[in-house]
């Protein structure tokens, strides 16, 4: 599978200039930029627009901003999101099909790498709940599982944590809005939900897809379909001649996970970590918590449902055929991954106070830093 690219553009707009800026351009949110929330004078309006093209889906995210001077961080007003499917890797071996059918392609984008994700990711969960404006360094971590890759990253507060690290790249340093923080931040290319179902089925650069069938313990004894992710279609099926369940479904993505994640030093019970992507799914299809207000699970949750569905799914087919694969795949990578308790906290959301949590924001933020907008 090949791997896919984050791609983003971030388009300032002051209020007073809104038409003028998008006169010769094909995007033009006059008519659909939000109303503010609160009053502010004109001159101190800020819009961001940030695209996020990644592997699985494309989404827009229109921000209002209200400038706060000072040296202070800027105060966001509102946000406008969208999302469509598919994404990125649905055109993995039709590049031109993207760039002829996208004409924002003519303006400046960038590709991000996953340990920017994880960082922006960082930035935009502690800005949204408070902790970016407090003097202490409390604050909380985030787990991000897309399609094609995993990341993890919080605020260490033990000095080993970093002295720990198999490489120098699993630390990030960065100034931001007059404080330093140094992260533990990485990403796993190929951990992400999709990656590890292709891994688990034996199918990750396998040849011969027009008549190979790739079983596993962790699909139904007698399902039987075709699959497709990064433009290829697998055919996939359970093991009609053997055993399923949790345990068996464990050890085949273990495989997955063992040797590949490295472990923090410290992963402390009472840093709260926000979950979000296809932690949030999942726990949705499982019946875990809310689709619109999400929860708070423990680690131990996860666990206890994948049992649940993993054994009853021979009497009582899931709703998705793979949740039993993804629910023991979120379990092992949390617990032999990572390394979490099963005691861990993970706040399960899509938003936070009405705000996407992505790396969107993050992005944003990074780039008003720079530019001295505060």
């Amino acid at each position: 599978m090949k791997p896919t690219a984050m791609l983003l553009l971030l388009a300032l707009l002051s209020a007073a200039g809104l038409s003028q800026a998008f006169q010769t351009s094909l995007l033009d949110l006059s008519g659909i930029l939000p109303s503010l929330s609160r009053p502010a004078n004109h001159s101190r309006i800020f819009y961001a627009v940030m695209f996020d093209a990644g592997s699985t889906g494309t989404r827009i995210h229109v921000y209002t901003f209200i400038q706060s001077g000072s040296g202070n961080l800027p105060l966001l007003d509102n946000e406008m999101f969208h999302s469509i499917k598919p994404g990125l890797s649905a055109y993995a071996d039709h590049p031109e099909v993207v760039s002829s059918s996208a004409p924002l392609d003519e303006l400046p984008l960038h590709i991000m790498n996953g340990t920017n994700e994880g960082i922006l990711a960082w930035i935009s969960l502690n800005f949204l709940t408070g902790h970016l404006k407090a003097p202490s360094k409390k604050t909380v971590g985030i787990l991000d599982l897309g399609g094609g890759s995993t990341q993890i990253t919080f605020l260490p507060k033990l000095k080993k944590t970093i002295e720990s690290v198999p490489v120098a790249d699993y630390i990030a340093r960065f100034d931001f809005f007059n404080s330093t923080y140094e992260l533990y931040t990485h990403s796993y290319l190929g951990n992400g939900l999709m990656a590890a179902r292709l891994a688990t089925l034996g199918a990750l650069g396998a040849e011969g897809l027009e008549w190979r069938v790739f079983k596993s313990s962790c699909l139904p004894k007698k399902f039987r379909d075709e699959w497709s992710f990064g433009g290829l279609t697998y055919q996939v099926s359970g093991d009609p001649d053997g055993y399923v369940g949790y345990k068996l479904c464990y050890q085949e993505v273990l495989k997955v996970v063992k040797g590949i994640i490295h472990q923090p030093y410290e992963l402390e019970d009472n840093n709260v970590f926000y979950a979000f992507s296809y932690y949030f799914d999942r726990a949705v299809d499982a019946g875990l918590i809310d689709g619109v207000q999400g929860g708070t699970l423990e680690v131990r949750d996860f666990k206890k449902r994948a049992k649940e569905v993993c054994n009853k799914m021979t009497k009582n087919p899931p709703v998705s055929p793979f949740l039993c694969m993804d629910m023991t795949y979120i379990t092992c990578l949390l617990k032999d991954g990572f390394g979490f308790k099963e005691s861990a906290v993970l706040q399960l959301t899509k938003k936070v106070n009405n705000v996407e949590a992505s790396w969107a924001l993050g992005a944003t933020l990074d780039h008003f830093h720079h530019l001295k907008i505060r």
